[in-house]
């Protein structure tokens, strides 16, 4: 396969799974996009979801201009700095849908880059809230999702924060019949 190839088939599962995220999401909660890049896949997720506050994530932005979003929902830095005081303003299980597409060419960089950003993640997802990214992230209270998104292993990977259960204590379950 060409890197031609490769590069249509991956924008092709991405483009599918926004689509699919955008549909698939609460109606309430934020959305994330991490990694705005030349804006294509901002401005895909503002036209399926014009009614959402998207918070965008980059550490220099360089988008095509008809593809930055509204200063107040650019978060300007490195991530490692933003993202902790987002989730302090925030709080933890605040996001409906992560868009996760911060890869380098160096893939011992992308695995590093993806274990210290997964615990963050994690909590930043509400649950049922879904996580799509370009790499495979390691997130206890998820469920990888992936293969029945119907994208081929290893294209691009969706993950769904699990619904939390609620324990009845145990003197109250007798009780609760």
């Amino acid at each position: 396969m060409t890197r031609l190839d490769s590069a249509i088939r991956r924008l092709t599962a991405q483009r599918d799974l926004l689509d699919w995220a955008s549909r698939a999401i609460d109606p309430s909660g934020l959305v994330l996009e991490l990694g705005l890049g030349n804006g294509r896949t901002y401005d895909h997720l503002r036209t399926r979801l014009p009614d959402r506050e998207i918070y965008v994530f980059e550490r220099a932005p360089a988008a095509h201009p008809d593809c930055m979003p509204p200063e107040e929902y650019l978060i300007v830095g490195d991530i490692f700095e933003t993202l902790p005081s987002f989730i302090e303003r925030f709080g933890p299980h605040s996001a409906a849908l992560i868009h996760a597409d911060i890869g380098t060419g160096d893939e011992e960089v992308n695995s590093e880059l993806a274990s210290r950003l997964s615990p963050m993640l994690d909590d930043l997802l509400k649950p049922s809230g879904l996580l799509l990214g370009d790499r495979s992230f390691q997130l206890p209270h998820c469920s990888d999702i992936t293969a029945r998104t119907g994208i081929p292993k290893g294209r691009y990977f969706v993950y769904r924060r699990k619904r939390e259960r609620h324990s009845v204590p145990h003197g109250l379950q007798a009780n609760a019949r």
